[in-house]
């Protein structure tokens, strides 16, 4: 059995993706959130994925101090995109704890998503809405990384996070010279790792996020277990041994990166 290193020092955490609106949490929300404040989270970035989650995640930067909100429409939900949705979006992004348009993007993976060209249509009308508030986006890319090029290379003043990249190395190298950070999750903890673990090494720290896209995706010793924002310590602890330095270099960096794209003073 593989040892798990137990990580003493405390680090810093700013998670740029965190889903504490879906189901999962509805039974101890509010614990788990107390909870992350005490272990050393001082960000979180709530990412709506439909019009509903949207709102929750308003209503939770609004109750909690140290979260944030994206709004926007997941490509599962893109048949849901009409000019009523985007009226919504808007009055939504007023908010001044609104700091992205997203969870937006495309997914090719599963059979049941929407058409692959109302995906787009939804994509292009979300970064059209970011590019009109001067908002950055966080972009959902499943098995569609030459469309989500494509498109981003249309909107060269916005920029933003390619969320829980899995893409190559090449692809990478494409979204840093649009301007664009790159998301780690907890996968890059996992056996099977080798494509990420590739572009952590050659990526530079400076355009690093760190995300849970909790509940899903939690890192080795939690994985297929409820994701949390505190477990971002093992991404931390992953990014830092790949990289060859120290794990709060890693936090104390990729918590200036969240902070600058999403223009947040404090």
């Amino acid at each position: 059995m593989e040892e798990i290193k137990i990580i003493d020092k405390k680090i810093n955490i700013f998670d740029a993706h965190a889903h504490y609106d879906d189901e999962q949490f509805d039974e101890d929300r509010e614990l788990i959130i107390e909870e992350l404040r005490k272990n050393n989270v001082i960000g979180v970035l709530n990412c709506g994925a439909s019009l509903k989650g949207s709102i929750d995640s308003v209503s939770l930067a609004d109750k909690y101090d140290f979260f944030y909100a994206a709004v926007g429409i997941h490509p599962e939900y893109a048949d849901k995109l009409d000019e009523a949705a985007i009226d919504e979006l808007k009055r939504l992004a007023k908010n001044d704890k609104v700091k992205a348009i997203g969870e937006i993007g495309l997914d090719y993976y599963y059979d049941e998503n929407p058409e692959r060209e109302i995906q787009k249509r939804a994509f292009i009308r979300q970064m059209e809405l970011a590019k009109e508030l001067n908002l950055p986006v966080i972009i959902h890319d499943r098995d569609a990384h030459e469309d989500t090029l494509n498109i981003i290379k249309q909107f060269p003043e916005v920029t933003g996070e390619i969320h829980c990249f899995s893409g190559s190395l090449e692809f990478a190298r494409e979204c840093l010279k649009l301007g664009y950070y790159i998301g780690i999750t907890g996968v890059v903890t996992f056996k099977n790792a080798k494509k990420i673990i590739e572009v952590v090494k050659e990526i530079p720290l400076d355009k690093i996020l760190v995300e849970t896209d909790c509940p899903y995706m939690a890192p080795v010793p939690y994985r297929g277990k409820r994701n949390k924002s505190d477990y971002i310590k093992y991404i931390i602890e992953k990014v830092a041994e790949i990289k060859g330095v120290e794990a709060d270099e890693v936090s104390e960096l990729t918590i200036s990166n969240i902070k600058h794209l999403l223009n947040i003073k404090k």
